[in-house]
């Protein structure tokens, strides 16, 4: 019973420590991709429609660049059994990116400069979840699975919550150079210089590296049967690869749930990354109160992930994505009829608080939908999968996640760009979810190893 009892204790140090992984991540969305850095980009250039495009471009450059190396990695990854040796290598990207963000002074703004580091910390982020996602299946039996990564979820959403509050109260300057809570920015920080805004990207970058102190600690890779040398497993990677991909259209649920997932996961990633320019673009709003908007949708995220799994755990993750995807689907559409000057056709004036209730509604039922799609994704991969499979499973997974992550981005750019109108902008992430939507309808609940 003792030594049973140490093993129980290992396996939740281990599960606790793959949390951990979430929690510190989770500020390079929720401070720098979403609602504070993105936001001061959009103030700094002065010009809501040319910021997002911009934006626009720069995330998109970087999706190619996770599209292009994200399968040979997984591959690599796959056959030598080093996915941590990746995790460590990515992190120091991530830490590096998001801490060179502090040279962004207005005064001395390089918006090329400043995405190419942005982008940096972003591909190292990407990628260390992309590594870390395929340890899911290691960590308990699969009817435990949608729990688990229901409450990652949920516990990453509650760090950067905590993050993020930390930033409007001490750090970030309002309008009046004062922080939320109406005092100076902490550490002698300087307003007029945007010191205490700027801040965020140290800031997530000894967050990542002082939280995952707990995942290096905690977290052991199995050691798999049959696994090869680095250089080894460097030269299978492509034939590797063409085989696994031919292979595909022969697991028709599994093929359909890539693609399904490529398109609405894609659509998320592009709702995330430019809801705060759309809010201090198109609405006017302050870095505070797209701080504030963000403190509400990762709540609602944190409640609907923890939630969302233990749906996932008792009906399984179908019904969950399904459910998930028509809500952001109709929020995408939404969002286009929300403007300073109009709430769903009826006028407003200047002064009216219409406008942003609406918003702010819209960002609840945002951080809501994707809480509980993230993690019911990460457990229909599992089911999709065969058994023994599963780490090449979770490397397609990775793949289609990233195959065509710039097109959201991308799009929005262009749109934009051709328009001059950030409402319109947006438009690509309807078609992104619908084509998503219409995938799913060709996934069985439990794959083909279930049988019709």
């Amino acid at each position: 019973m003792q030594g049973q009892g140490k093993r129980m204790d290992a396996r939740q140090k281990r599960i606790w420590g793959w949390y951990f992984f979430d929690w510190a991540s989770q500020p390079y969305n929720t401070l720098l991709l979403t609602f504070i850095f993105g936001p001061y980009v959009v103030k700094v250039i002065g010009d809501g429609s040319a910021a997002q495009t911009v934006w626009g471009y720069g995330i998109g450059a970087a999706g190619v660049t996770i599209a292009l190396l994200s399968p040979v990695l997984g591959a690599i990854a796959d056959r030598s059994g080093g996915r941590m040796a990746f995790i460590w290598l990515f992190s120091l990207l991530y830490v590096g990116g998001a801490g060179m963000l502090w040279y962004s002074a207005p005064d001395s703004f390089n918006v090329w400069s400043v995405m190419i580091w942005f982008c940096i910390g972003m591909i190292g982020m990407e990628f260390a979840t992309t590594f870390t996602n395929a340890m899911l299946p290691d960590l308990a039996p699969k009817e435990d699975l949608g729990r688990i990564s229901g409450s990652g979820w949920a516990f990453g959403y509650l760090g950067g919550i905590l993050a993020l509050i930390i930033m409007l109260t001490l750090l970030a300057e309002g309008d009046t150079g004062k922080t939320l809570i109406g005092i100076d920015p902490i550490l002698g920080l300087d307003p007029a210089e945007r010191e205490g805004t700027r801040a965020v990207g140290p800031l997530t970058a000894l967050w990542y590296a002082v939280f995952m102190i707990p995942f290096f600690l905690w977290v052991r890779e199995p050691r798999r049967p049959g696994a090869v040398s680095m250089g080894v497993a460097v030269r299978a990677a492509l034939p590797e690869l063409r085989a696994t991909l031919a292979s595909l259209p022969s697991n028709r649920s599994l093929f359909a749930y890539l693609g399904s997932s490529m398109f609405y996961r894609d659509a998320l990633n592009g709702m995330y990354s430019f809801g705060g320019i759309y809010a201090a673009g198109v609405l006017k709003w302050s870095v505070t109160e797209v701080g504030i908007f963000g403190i509400l949708a990762a709540l609602t995220g944190a409640i609907f992930a923890w939630a969302g799994g233990k749906a996932d755990s008792r009906w399984g993750p179908k019904p969950v994505i399904i459910l998930a995807v028509l809500i952001l689907t109709g929020v995408a559409m939404a969002v286009v009829f929300v403007s300073r000057e109009s709430v769903f056709g009826l006028p407003v004036g200047p002064e009216s608080g219409l406008p942003d209730l609406a918003f702010y509604v819209l960002g609840a039922l945002i951080g809501a939908g994707g809480g509980a799609l993230q993690s019911a994704s990460r457990t229909m991969m599992v089911r999709q999968a065969p058994a023994e499979k599963m780490t090449e499973a979770f490397g397609l997974y990775a793949l289609s996640g990233k195959a065509t992550s710039f097109l959201a981005p991308l799009s929005i750019g262009v749109v934009t760009d051709i328009t001059s109108n950030q409402q319109l902008g947006v438009t690509p992430l309807i078609a992104l979810f619908l084509i998503g939507l219409v995938l799913l309808v060709f996934v069985k609940p439990d794959g083909e190893q279930a049988g019709p």
